[in-house]
């Protein structure tokens, strides 16, 4: 019997499990709520847990405000040894003596927060003419990177005791805490790698409101529904914009508008009697369509049928 697939819209707040792929995570997702259409907004490894928003249907249009968002992770980190892939998954490659005391700690850690460079690792999902670079590395092949800038806003020491340390970290998109586990080893001298790894916040989301799969199997699907966020979640942080009628009838057919707007050029929200219709682009005096949902053409065109 093949399964029935329903049209839904939403974004669903995930708490991915340990030694599941992102993907996989996702199509076990999609099925259990029979989405005809899902993304998630960002790539957890197998071996870190944690937030992993999944977009439904519509939601999935904007899914890079997430993508773009800064991110928060709770982070384990052995001291004392390097491994071949910076995480728990390689084999160890250098062992040195840790004695280090937490002050010692502390003023490294914050020598790495702010704008720092980091090369992104071969064991990891970073493309390289169209593959990952974990694929050239299974073929024991290396491929040149290119350093790259990202922000560490905050570097909190949770705990040290021994040979481990536990930290929460917030930074920028693009940044690999397994690197920067080995680099504050190497900024330590004992060498260092990542033995777990869970991404707690992104933007404003925590996980504290993050479902795990076992919860969402014991509900029945009204309850399921029930745990999706609004499409345009993602997007509070941009001002918002109430149309009438005429005008988003003129957005749905592409067309601009004239706006005398006390707002910032570039993204706002776009409402229609209070629903969300999607985003348009402010410059100037003038306001663009920049990504509409698929409903608004359809309930423009349906009001011009309906008899005056």
């Amino acid at each position: 019997m093949s399964r029935s697939w329903r049209p839904l819209d939403g974004v669903l707040l995930f708490d991915k499990p340990l030694e599941l792929s992102s993907n996989i995570a996702l199509q076990k997702v999609r099925r259990l709520f029979q989405a005809e259409k899902a993304g998630h907004t960002g790539t957890l490894d197998p071996l870190a847990t944690g937030l992993l928003p999944i977009c439904f249907g519509e939601a999935t249009k904007f899914s890079l405000a997430l993508l773009d968002a800064d991110k928060t992770y709770r982070a384990s980190v052995r001291l004392g040894q390097t491994t071949s892939t910076g995480d728990a998954e390689g084999e160890v490659t250098s062992s040195h003596e840790v004695n280090l005391d937490e002050a010692r700690v502390q003023q490294v850690l914050r020598q790495f927060t702010g704008e720092i460079e980091q090369l992104p690792p071969m064991h990891s999902a970073l493309k390289h003419q169209g593959k990952p670079l974990y694929e050239y590395i299974r073929k024991g092949e290396t491929v040149e990177r290119e350093i790259r800038k990202v922000v560490i806003h905050e570097i909190h020491l949770e705990r040290f005791e021994g040979n481990e340390l536990i930290m929460t970290v917030r930074c920028s998109k693009g940044t690999y805490i397994r690197t920067l586990a080995e680099d504050i080893g190497q900024a330590l001298g004992c060498g260092a790698h990542l033995f777990g790894l869970r991404r707690t916040a992104i933007s404003q989301f925590s996980i504290e409101h993050a479902h795990t799969f076992a919860q969402l199997e014991a509900m029945d699907s009204t309850e399921r529904d029930a745990c999706l966020l609004p499409v345009d979640c993602m997007l509070q942080e941009l001002p918002s914009l109430e149309l009438d009628t005429v005008q988003v009838a003129r957005m749905a057919q592409g067309q601009r508008l004239g706006m005398d707007l006390a707002l910032p050029d570039g993204k706002v929200r776009l409402y229609d009697q209070g629903v969300f219709i999607g985003l348009g682009e402010l410059s100037g005096r003038r306001l663009a369509p920049s990504r509409l949902l698929a409903s608004v053409a359809k309930n423009a065109a349906q009001r011009d049928e309906t008899p005056a």
